[in-house]
């Protein structure tokens, strides 16, 4: 029988400490487990992880390819039924009550409700995502999901030619262009001559 008086540690878990530098006798004499010289035998000497020497490593010598999704990715802050018990018959439950009860806390892209727990009286709840067990323990429970809307993506302008008015095409705004220098050079030539002959 186990008691306090024959208690050991489980073996293995103890074990000598490694004496260095007691002479080369004790067999970690002299150098101690370093080797002679170099980066690695010197006081604080350390290599960081996935330094080779120099040479290019390998974590930028592989290709980088594909799709990540990190930056788009969005965080929904999660609520199960059972956080929602503490709230009374009847209460409109929405972000902002949440966060005020320290429920939420920090930057979210919204709220997703699960069904993890049960909910015994009904609750009006405002939410971004809800799962189908969730939903209905909820409406069992007599309560009601409103689902918030989801920002509607901002439409591009219109383009002249779907207005009905004709653009011209990149060569005939240059030859358009082109053809009022021309006028306008000749113009001032015809200026020039004009006051050559009064002179």
């Amino acid at each position: 029988m186990m008691r306090l008086h024959n208690l050991r540690p489980r073996p293995g878990a103890r074990h000598r400490v490694k004496r260095l530098g007691c002479g080369e006798s004790s067999g970690h004499g002299k150098t101690s487990g370093k080797g002679h010289k170099g980066q690695k035998a010197r006081s604080g000497g350390s290599i960081r992880l996935g330094f080779e020497g120099g040479q290019m490593p390998l974590i930028r010598r592989l290709p980088k390819r594909g799709f990540n999704n990190a930056a788009f990715h969005k965080e929904y802050a999660i609520v199960n039924l059972s956080d929602l018990s503490e709230f009374k018959t009847g209460t409109t439950v929405n972000e902002q009550l949440l966060r005020e009860s320290k429920v939420i806390r920090g930057h979210v892209a919204g709220v997703k409700i699960l069904g993890d727990g049960e909910l015994k009286h009904a609750l009006t709840i405002e939410a971004d995502k809800v799962s189908e067990s969730a939903r209905q323990k909820i409406e069992k429970a007599g309560g009601k999901i409103t689902l918030r809307e989801r920002r509607e993506p901002i439409a591009a302008p219109e383009s002249k030619e779907a207005d009905g008015s004709t653009a011209g095409t990149p060569d005939e705004t240059a030859a358009k262009g082109r053809s009022k220098t021309k006028s306008a050079a000749a113009g001032r030539a015809k200026s020039k001559k004009k006051t050559s002959s009064k002179r």
